[in-house]
């Protein structure tokens, strides 16, 4: 059952949010070898002042088990 949390500056529609868990899931199914209906996508959004405080030096930089690392610096 892969869950996925999605944190990102607000501004995106919803229909961009939906568009982005659709092709999430697809991509997790696939990949993961798991039906569709067992993956569920969640879109966190964070204020660009508080995106270094509360996703970078906590969930970013810290993370020993992240997989894909930004190519940026906070």
């Amino acid at each position: 059952m892969p869950h996925v949390e999605i944190k990102c500056f607000p501004g995106r529609t919803e229909e961009q949010k939906i568009k982005c868990a659709e092709e999430v899931t697809k991509a997790i199914a696939e990949t993961m070898g798991c039906n569709e209906s067992s993956v569920s996508v969640a879109i966190k959004e964070v204020a660009q002042d508080d995106w270094k405080a509360k996703v970078w030096d906590t969930q970013i930089a810290s993370d020993d088990n992240l997989y894909k690392k930004p190519g940026y610096t906070c």
